[in-house]
């Protein structure tokens, strides 16, 4: 070999090393990527997918994806629990009919996780603006899972911690959790049913690991709290005063009945509780034997992009794990604040072990 033939080699050896690590080279193989995705996902038609059956989430978020893809979204809206059921019986059957699946911690981590009902999402997720770590407030992309590949985290904001109705209670009236122990409040308080996974089980299990057993019995069960699975009933209930004091219920719903004139106010701050974070039913994943693979796959991306997740943010009016989507409109109460230690709701680790420990499904 001459010596002009082993240097025209190196010289294609280095062109070619220098050209694949090259940014141009990375985008175009994603691009093409992309392209082959979305192009396969408008042949299977539709992507199904279940999430909250808030009626803006059913509207805004489909027809955004509809318009941007032009690909139908099916939104099957009901509560993580219900949904889950209906999993189990299909799957008994062999039938596959979720794509993509957007609830609670509750239901992704002790169910779908647990029950390995999904596949792992991380290696679906294509664009930049995704997997690129900077573009979340982690700095990393935010699973919730041990594995960090299967449960995304899309949501995270400041909860609540009470809700009032000020014709019959005053902020001034609850300055502590305990307070809620005083006899005038005896049958005047309401609360999602703790039994069952969801923002009830999920109050329950915080109250008895901060301030222990005693306390949780006088609340639920002295204190003869109303308990519900209804969240229209909740708020309806709550708006009209007849039970003026509620554990739980819907920031959107309260700041919606807010405008509209309803007596209602929301505390986010007590003495003895610090601030609490959720990521609410922001928690995605992928349906292992999706029927829609990839039109699942152009879903999950989009959700997560900064345009999914400012429709998701405005849709809910809630902060987000992303550090590039306007929440300028969102409450200032709602939105963590940098360097704060919050108690997080959502944590694995809570989710998993403690709820079992305190008793609490």
């Amino acid at each position: 070999m001459t010596m002009l033939k082993i240097v025209r080699m190196l010289g294609g050896v280095l062109f070619l090393l220098f050209w694949t690590a090259s940014p141009w080279a990375q985008e175009k193989g994603w691009q093409e990527d992309w392209n082959r995705i979305v192009a396969a996902s408008k042949k299977e038609g539709t992507v199904v997918v279940t999430g909250d059956p808030d009626p803006v989430m059913r509207k805004e978020i489909p027809a955004r994806f509809s318009a941007k893809y032009g690909i139908p979204v099916q939104w099957i809206g009901g509560r993580g629990g219900q949904i889950a059921a209906k999993l189990r019986v299909e799957r008994r059957a062999g039938a596959y009919s979720i794509d993509v699946f957007m609830a609670g911690i509750g239901t992704a981590a002790n169910i779908l996780y647990k029950e390995k009902m999904i596949d792992p999402l991380k290696p679906a997720l294509i664009l930049p603006e995704v997997t690129d770590p900077s573009k979340w407030k982690k700095g990393k992309l935010p699973f919730v899972d041990p594995e960090e590949k299967y449960i995304l985290r899309l949501l995270n904001y400041v909860v609540a911690i009470l809700y009032i109705n000020t014709t019959q209670v005053k902020r001034g009236d609850i300055k502590s959790m305990k307070d809620l122990l005083d006899p005038k409040w005896k049958g005047k308080i309401m609360t999602r049913d703790p039994s069952v996974s969801g923002s009830g089980s999920n109050d329950a299990t915080k109250l008895y690991l901060m301030f222990g057993e005693e306390f949780v019995k006088r609340l639920y069960v002295d204190q003869k709290p109303i308990i519900s699975r209804n969240r229209r009933q909740i708020m309806d209930w709550l708006a009209r005063g007849v039970y003026p004091i509620s554990l739980t219920a819907s920031d959107v719903e309260v700041k919606r009945m807010q405008k509209d004139g309803f007596p209602l106010d929301i505390i986010y701050n007590l003495s003895d509780l610090p601030g609490i974070v959720s990521g609410g039913d922001g928690m995605m994943a992928l349906m292992n034997n999706a029927p829609h693979p990839n039109a699942a796959r152009v879903f999950i991306n989009w959700a997560a992009s900064r345009e999914g997740l400012e429709v998701f943010s405005r849709s809910r009016l809630r902060a987000t794990t992303r550090n590039d989507v306007d929440e300028s409109f969102l409450p200032k109460e709602g939105i963590p604040v940098p360097g704060v230690e919050y108690f997080d709701s959502y944590g694995w680790e809570f989710t998993i072990k403690h709820r079992k420990r305190s008793g609490v499904t």
